[in-house]
């Protein structure tokens, strides 16, 4: 079994309604965000391959794409934007095209915040 994995990066702003912190987080701010997407399985005896990468890249730029340099408020079905929406929301987008799909990690480096999501129950 083997986990190959490949990461983007993108830039958004959003706003967050929170129990602490209240009035930065309700005011329009942006964060600079990594995600790494991890696909689990087997190498294909005829290709050697989990995956083939340029299938992978493919499925990740469309994701970055619905998210880089936008407003994350603004996105109909990613709900509050928050970390574990959006591993859930690049999840959703990439499992379509990409099967074996094991992990997505969101990662906001300079603040050293980090949350994966593993897929539905």
């Amino acid at each position: 079994m083997f986990e190959l994995s490949k990461q983007f990066y993108f830039e958004a702003a959003h706003t967050l309604h929170r129990q602490i912190e209240t009035e930065s987080s309700r005011r329009i701010h942006g964060h600079s965000y990594r995600v790494e997407v991890a696909v689990r399985g087997a190498p294909d005896p005829q290709s050697g391959m989990v995956v083939d990468l340029g299938l992978l890249q493919r499925a990740l730029a469309s994701a970055r794409e619905g998210l880089d340099h936008r407003f994350l408020d603004d996105i109909a079905d990613l709900g509050p934007a928050t970390m574990e929406n959006l591993a859930a929301w690049i999840w959703r987008h990439v499992a379509r095209d990409c099967p074996g799909l094991a992990r997505v990690s969101i990662y906001r480096d300079l603040s050293g915040d980090a949350c994966s999501y593993f897929g539905p129950a």
